[in-house]
């Protein structure tokens, strides 16, 4: 059996700025997604970074096809879903699933807890009709939540009890691949770590692989095998979690390490933090050349030229830099 269990290949996701009522004129287009290619091993949790607007949510989206791919290639088990028709998206869902970040937004207000855990049992024929309830309450065990509170609506839980339901409706089809978008950034602190000890124990215990989008490198750290960081719909670095975090490469990726928080006030005090001059650069129109460029101190006339694709730099590590022999 191949290791890998998803592909992406230079996948683009496009939107399309228009302008006009009755006539509708193209005037531009933002670049969510420009060009990713990764690739996502069985059994491992893939950790994605970057800070707000690069594209993580868009590349989570196109993954699951619930926006449609502008070109390349997302295989899953062999098979492009980029190219699948809407048949065989709803087959392939059962393999791949996703958790959202906000909780409430993503339950049905209507709905109770059974009725939100028992849609997707009866839609895909999971299981017997009769054995939908005790399929539910084993749902609601394997979270953390007790079964009698399967009659009650999403308003009546707490942020981290609605997430813990959004987890259990994502496992109800015993998927190979869960896209969790940022499933603690709604939440206080300490839930945070609550539901981050889920996600760690129910991978392992259901071998299951999870890519975890976030943008808090600390928490990254703790649940990933693996790091990919975007920048400005691209990946610019990636490589073992401990690795990138401990050993940044690439000059962004040294930004957004220097700003984790220490424990230790008297390092924290001393420390140097890396600050990126400018704001990132629009999607509608990304510089020439590496997109990084603008904001990079070691910025030459040679990265204003043409984008660096992903070049391996030792073992188990990828940076897009062409500079990457000369930084100190």
């Amino acid at each position: 059996m191949s290791d890998t269990i998803l592909k992406l290949t230079d996948v683009k996701t496009h939107f399309p700025i228009t302008r006009g009522f009755l006539v509708k004129r193209h005037i531009g287009t933002v670049k969510a997604v420009d060009g990713v290619n990764l690739t996502v091993r069985r059994g491992e949790v893939l950790g994605l970074v970057g800070e707000s607007g690069c594209g993580k949510s868009t590349l989570a989206r196109t993954i699951l096809q619930l926006v449609p791919t502008t070109s390349g290639t997302v295989v899953l088990n062999g098979r492009n879903l980029a190219t699948s028709s809407a048949r065989e998206l709803l087959a392939a869902r059962r393999d791949l699933q996703m958790v959202f970040q906000d909780p409430y937004a993503s339950l049905n207000p209507r709905m109770t807890v059974f009725a939100t855990l028992a849609e997707p049992l009866i839609v895909h024929r999971v299981c017997a009709p009769a054995d939908v309830a005790a399929r539910v309450a084993e749902l609601m065990r394997l979270v953390g939540l007790a079964p009698r509170f399967m009659q009650k609506y999403p308003h009546e839980f707490s942020g981290g009890q609605r997430q813990r339901i959004a987890i259990a409706r994502a496992l109800a089809l015993e998927p190979k691949i869960i896209v969790a978008d940022e499933p603690v950034s709604a939440l206080d602190v300490s839930i945070q770590a609550q539901i981050l000890n889920l996600l760690a124990q129910l991978t392992k215990k259901m071998n299951l692989t999870l890519i975890f989008i976030a943008h808090d490198l600390s928490v990254v750290k703790h649940i990933s095998d693996r790091v990919a960081v975007m920048y400005l719909g691209k990946i610019v670095e990636l490589g073992l979690a401990a690795d990138v975090i401990e050993r940044p490469h690439h000059p962004y990726t040294r930004a957004l390490v220097s700003a984790i928080p220490t424990p230790n006030p008297d390092t924290e005090r001393t420390r140097q933090r890396i600050v990126l001059a400018g704001d990132p650069p629009s999607p509608i129109n990304p510089p020439i050349g590496c997109s990084f460029h603008p904001r990079c101190a070691y910025a030459q006339a040679q990265c204003k030229v043409a984008a660096p694709a992903l070049m391996a730099d030792g073992v188990n590590r990828e940076v897009a830099c062409v500079r990457l022999a000369d930084l100190p």
